[in-house]
């Protein structure tokens, strides 16, 4: 079982080319980081793999335990348990927190079928507790208003809710500071699981310190050029990206 990208190669709607053979595996159960300078394609490659309209895919697959991602719309994708918790949350005013998440939950379910509403309050508010929101925030439209360490919290509250089976943070520790990234970090930990893999893309090491990947990878034009184990980041950290000059001179 696992999320697998198989020569993916991907352009904007103009045409530039952006992905340009993007092979990666994540099996359940692991958890992968993407590290790279800007421009390299990380938030690319998680919004293609989520279906955003603004990429058009050129070639290769992304397969999530052997069904053709590809071939899915966006909300198919979303129920078939891909999570994209975003780098920039957008704001949905005049709905709720609660009936936002409720109704994700719900058209998961098969027809006829209701949520409980008891139940289902006892668990956001559950999860909540778990990552210290007021539980005003039911009431709250969707990050209306919200501070950066707070729509970040609220991606992480969708999850936990969502229960997905591959979840993709693009660059979740952005603006946050290190008492907003720790309680974000406890929230992902406690999602780690046998049956769900994830994927960090994030430009720093910090975020690694509380999460710790089993995998990691660099990502640059438009490619993976390099991967390892923990120890990756800690070099990138300490050395830059300075090895990279020598890959950009290969041709793609």
């Amino acid at each position: 079982m696992s999320l697998l990208i198989s020569n993916l190669h991907a352009t904007l709607e103009n045409g530039t080319e952006i992905l340009k053979g993007v092979t990666l595996e994540i099996p359940a159960g692991e958890v992968h980081a993407i590290m790279g300078p800007n421009g390299s394609g990380k938030s690319t490659l998680s919004k293609v793999i989520s279906g955003h309209e603004g990429y058009r895919v050129t070639g290769g697959t992304i397969t999530m335990d052997g069904q053709d991602l590809l071939g899915m719309s966006v909300d198919e994708r979303s129920r078939a348990g891909i999570f994209l918790a975003f780098q920039y949350p957008a704001e949905v005013p005049g709905v709720s927190n609660a009936n936002f998440i409720r109704a994700a939950l719900q058209s998961r379910l098969p027809k006829g079928e209701e949520i409980d509403a008891v139940a289902y309050y006892k668990r956001l508010y559950s999860k909540m507790d778990h990552l210290e929101m007021d539980r005003k925030f039911t009431a709250r439209s969707v990050n209306e208003g919200f501070s950066g360490g707070e729509k970040k919290r609220n991606e992480i509250l969708q999850m936990m809710m969502l229960e997905p089976k591959y979840s993709i943070l693009d660059e979740t520790d952005s603006g946050l500071d290190i008492d907003a990234l720790k309680i974000v970090a406890k929230g992902v930990n406690a999602m780690r699981s046998p049956e769900r893999g994830m994927l960090l893309i994030t430009h720093y090491q910090r975020l690694l310190d509380y999460i710790a990947p089993d995998h990691v990878h660099v990502m640059a034009g438009g490619k993976i050029v390099r991967s390892g184990g923990p120890e990756l980041a800690l070099e990138l950290e300490k050395h830059g990206y300075d090895f990279l000059k020598e890959v950009e001179l290969v041709p793609a």
